[in-house]
């Protein structure tokens, strides 16, 4: 990672909204910020991760979603909820040099695909 954490957290809150769509799959798009934590960060591993719990929620059901990522150890715990604290899918991670001790994203559903962002963005 190029830039500290404290510069990644200052960067990533500067997203307010987003230009351009990302594609990560066919079930998951990501916005500007999320690709700009994936590049610095080296976390597209995340998202891939995000995006195989995805493609089993029914989107029109349940139309918006968080990852949470809490680290333990060397290691990550990661749930993906409802929004209302429901865990819909959870994993845990075996190593990861994830730079934040806690993170989330937000993914709503456009009723084509997830749209993945920063809570900033939503």
């Amino acid at each position: 990672m190029s830039l500290n954490i404290e510069q990644l957290a200052t960067e990533l809150a500067s997203f307010i909204g987003t230009e351009h769509y990302y594609k990560i799959n066919n079930r998951l798009v990501v916005t500007d910020g999320v690709k700009y934590l994936a590049d610095h960060a080296h976390c597209y591993w995340l998202l891939i991760l995000y995006a195989s719990h995805l493609a089993s929620v029914n989107g029109e059901a349940d139309s918006f979603t968080v990852l949470k990522l809490v680290r333990q150890g060397s290691g990550a715990d990661i749930a993906i909820e409802d929004g209302n604290d429901q865990v819909l899918a959870a994993q845990h991670v075996e190593y990861t040099d994830f730079p934040f001790n806690s993170f989330s994203l937000f993914a709503c559903w456009n009723g084509e695909y997830w749209i993945a962002m920063l809570v900033s963005e939503y």
